[in-house]
């Protein structure tokens, strides 16, 4: 009866009706406080995680599992600074990507409610994901080193076997698969070391100029001449000493083979051996067995004259064409040749021109039209040049780098060391893919 009453009064009828409508409405704006400190939150937890994904993917691959959760840890709750956020977990992951590889950190949260509790909903929970993937296009690097008597002077042949040693443990790290990187290793001074076991090979040039092998190095029936030209102008009898006593070095090619990566087939295509008296440790071809590229390091013994544009040429050549067996490159793959010649002098002698002591600029015409086909076949040239006894900067070094970023200018010893650590450092590219 009395609420028959009730709802047949008329007067004061909106007071009830606000009484009853005021808790949906207090829920209602109380829930977009809670929401809107929670999307805050969310927002920096996402921003937190990308962070780490970035900082591990530098370090990943030099981590265990227990070290690389570790640090994620640490990363995110350094980069991570919401007081409202309850229960923060963060796990991460490394492993292979469908090309490459990446890191991926997951992070949960909650964050308690102040008006959502009385709807009976105390907490919201949170939950992010960032990763970090590199395709890490596979890399072919030559290091093409001066071994030049003057690189014993100022620590330089000390520094440069640092340099070089940091820079194969950069590379290795980088690699998870045997194959993402191979390096290939050219001493150079005047000529270069093919290395005297391949005295049998075809592609080794022994004869038909003045200055080969074959013509200098024999003995004469008469004994008071000492080439083949002398020894048969005056009728004696010239006996061209064993092939096997070679010592491995090689002239420049017959022009204009010297200055591109063309196959040895016909014999002006051919490499002239050459007994120098100052030859180089051997090359190394392309190769992914670091402890074998670091030995080749170590064995480097600076003298002789300087000749950059031969160690440039056997660089090219090392990475695409024979005498080398060039491993296969898989088309799931991009590719990066790149060619880093670190030298501390100008050209001073070749096959062809100069002394030894003094500047060729005959040397440097024919490097240049190296250099533009290196360029043109798409490899990445970078030219180090360290000048510690106030040569001029070497124009033709800046021209022969790819741009403006690849040439380097030192004036100290020490350089060599740092500028090895960038250049390795920009050989792997990570990007922030989700």
């Amino acid at each position: 009866m009395m609420f028959a009453r009730f709802f047949h009064d008329r007067a004061g009828g909106v007071a009830p009706l606000l009484a009853l409508g005021l808790v949906p409405m207090m829920a209602g704006v109380g829930a977009a406080v809670d929401y809107s400190r929670a999307n805050a939150t969310l927002a920096a937890l996402q921003a937190a995680g990308d962070s780490t994904a970035l900082m591990l993917a530098k370090t990943a691959s030099s981590l265990n599992n227990t070290q690389l959760g570790q640090n994620a840890t640490s990363y995110f709750l350094a980069n991570f600074n919401r007081p409202e956020a309850q229960n923060v977990q963060v796990t991460a992951n490394y492993g292979a990507a469908q090309v490459g590889y990446q890191v991926t950190v997951n992070a949960t949260a909650t964050v308690n409610t102040v008006f959502l509790g009385m709807l009976g909903h105390s907490q919201i929970p949170l939950s992010t994901s960032a990763t970090v993937a590199w395709s890490q296009s596979r890399l072919r690097i030559a290091l093409v080193l001066d071994n030049t008597g003057s690189m014993s002077q100022y620590g330089k042949m000390t520094a440069l076997k640092t340099a070089a040693h940091n820079l194969l443990t950069q590379l290795q790290n980088a690699s998870k698969t045997d194959g993402d990187v191979y390096v290939s290793i050219i001493p150079f001074a005047k000529d270069v070391n093919v290395d005297p076991a391949n005295y049998n090979q075809t592609w080794v040039k022994w004869s038909g100029a003045s200055d080969t092998w074959d013509e200098n190095n024999g003995t004469c029936s008469k004994s008071s001449y000492h080439t083949q030209s002398a020894c048969t102008t005056n009728h004696g009898t010239w006996t061209p000493k064993n092939h096997n006593t070679w010592n491995g070095c090689v002239m420049d090619r017959d022009q204009n083979f010297d200055t591109t990566n063309a196959a040895p087939s016909a014999p002006s295509s051919q490499f002239p051996a050459e007994q120098y008296g100052y030859c180089p440790v051997p090359l190394m071809a392309l190769s992914y067995n670091w402890n074998t590229l670091n030995a080749k390091i170590d064995a480097m013994t600076p003298a002789g004259g300087t000749n950059q544009a031969i160690g440039l040429q056997w660089g090219f050549q090392s990475l695409t064409a024979s005498p080398f067996t060039i491993p296969a490159m898989d088309p799931g793959y991009q590719y990066q040749q790149i060619i880093i010649l670190l030298t501390d002098g100008l050209n001073t002698q070749d096959r062809w021109y100069g002394n030894g002591s003094n500047p060729a600029p005959q040397v440097d015409a024919r490097q240049q039209i190296l250099c533009n086909n290196i360029k043109s076949a798409g490899l990445i040239l970078y030219t180090v040049q360290v000048n510690t006894d106030g040569d001029p900067t070497s124009t033709l070094l800046q021209q022969c780098a790819s741009d403006s970023n690849k040439f380097f200018l030192l004036t100290s010893s020490n350089q060599i060391v740092t500028t090895f650590n960038t250049i390795g450092t920009s050989l792997v590219q990570v990007h922030l893919t989700k």
